[in-house]
């Protein structure tokens, strides 16, 4: 717990966790300020204005200057000016769920990772109503950890982005999971995969013998750094997922079956084709969400029944609409290049594959091999079309541009036949055209519904 009674702190960035570190600071006690370079929506003004927070907006005036430390909103990168200016003052700057956390002594499961942190953290939600555990899902998902505080008496289920934690202190999950490293945001770490990852890594770096961090066997990267770990002392308990190898303490498949390992001691839980979604990914992100229930004491039965009965997120391979034998899957919450391929490696029928958006560094040729076995039809919008070409349009027989969704998605019912798959599958981020991957995913459902 921090004392922030009577403290001057200065939010920056009003978006959707900044206005909830600043609500919560001043229940709090704390004398706080608001200030975004950008425009602050109505929305936020008017809850400002209700609890009696100044702002500022368009830009960041001395005042911004002036906080004891800052809070920081995950959209504010580390090297913008206002942050510099902290920094190199030796004041603090701390991330939103870093401040949510001190003010909750319950039990925080933290969920990161390049892929599937979304998937995993949504099971997990329905993992704990299955079995019936008071809980909240919170963080980068939709609802800000600090919004959840004050009413939420149970476990915390929190999705956490690198962003969040570059600027953490003390934030201690009780279960932090890593489910994969693999290139993204890049552009916000120098492109430097090491810094990336390092900043994924955090979520273990206060966490004791008391705690567990459960991590992907398979994943090259993540096993250094648990080699890292094993020589801390406080390390935590470490439990793994596979479904390539053998575990000596964890979850694995055998024979098509999970199985858990513990103190030696072997449990099979359910047969891998009972599992309710699709996919290898998603074997790995199911065998994840049990060894986190399992860790938080929850019984093997309603982790049985959860892994049967989750059916998906919203945006993530979700069926849009079948039109004449032609499958739509909208798949917009792949903002990276590896979600693709994840993608691809799900379906079994040709495909036509909508890619493009904001590019973030991005190496699409990792996708040619996919591509040239599965998908017939590249379609290219965004800002990145002309790169995408660049580097696959010879990967498949066709390659066509567009300009908007709609020009993408009767582009597609144009060459798809019954039986295959239309895809939308961006990896790339959605804020040339869109608002927001959700609302990029919008606008396709509702041009495959105009079909």
């Amino acid at each position: 717990m921090r004392e922030v009674k009577n403290k001057h702190i200065v939010v920056i960035g009003a978006a959707r966790s900044g206005v909830a570190a600043a609500l919560l600071l001043h229940k709090k006690g704390a004398d706080v300020f608001v200030s975004d370079y950008g425009m602050i929506t109505e929305e936020a003004k008017q809850k400002f204005n209700v609890a009696g927070i100044p702002y500022e907006e368009n830009g960041h005036s001395e005042k911004a200057k002036s906080g004891e430390f800052i809070v920081l909103s995950p959209g504010v990168p580390t090297e913008s000016l206002i942050v510099q200016n902290y920094l190199n003052n030796g004041k603090e700057v701390f991330a939103e769920i870093e401040v949510a956390s001190w003010f909750t002594n319950q039990n925080i499961i933290a969920v990161t990772g390049s892929n599937g942190k979304t998937t995993v953290a949504n099971w997990l939600d329905h993992l704990w109503k299955t079995a019936n555990r008071d809980h909240a899902l919170a963080g980068n998902i939709g609802v800000a950890f600090s919004d959840e505080i004050e009413t939420n008496k149970g476990d915390f289920i929190l999705e956490v982005s690198s962003f969040q934690l570059d600027h953490i202190k003390n934030f201690r999950p009780t279960v932090s999971v890593i489910l994969n490293i693999t290139p993204d945001h890049l552009n916000r770490y120098g492109n430097s995969l090491e810094a990336y990852a390092a900043s994924k890594f955090r979520i273990t770096e206060n966490q004791t013998a008391d705690d567990w961090f459960i991590f992907n066997y398979d994943d090259p990267i993540i096993k250094k750094h648990v080699e890292t770990l094993k020589q801390k002392q406080t390390a935590p308990r470490l439990w793994a997922f596979s479904n390539e190898n053998e575990v000596s303490e964890g979850a694995f498949v055998r024979n098509n079956h999970i199985i858990f390992k513990f103190n030696n001691k072997e449990e099979t839980l359910m047969p891998v084709e009972e599992i309710g979604l699709r996919g290898r990914h998603n074997l790995s992100n199911g065998l994840a969400t049990a060894l986190a229930a399992r860790a938080a004491e929850i019984k093997n039965e309603a982790i049985r029944e959860s892994l049967r009965s989750f059916t998906g997120v919203e945006h993530r391979l979700e069926l849009a609409r079948e039109v004449d034998g032609v499958k739509y899957i909208n798949d917009s919450k792949a903002t990276n290049v590896n979600a693709v391929w994840f993608a691809l490696d799900s379906f079994h029928v040709p495909v036509t594959l909508i890619l493009g958006g904001r590019d973030k560094g991005n190496d699409y040729s990792e996708l040619e091999p996919q591509i040239r076995e599965k998908v017939h039809t590249i379609i290219a919008i965004g800002e990145s079309k002309e790169r995408v070409e660049a580097q696959l349009g010879k990967a498949a027989p066709n390659f066509v541009k567009v300009e908007t969704m709609g020009g993408a998605v009767r582009a597609a019912q144009k060459v798809a036949k019954r039986g295959e798959v239309v895809l939308l599958s961006p990896a790339c981020a959605s804020f040339d055209m869109f608002d927001s991957y959700e609302h990029r995913g919008k606008i396709f459902k509702e041009e495959v519904d105009k079909l």
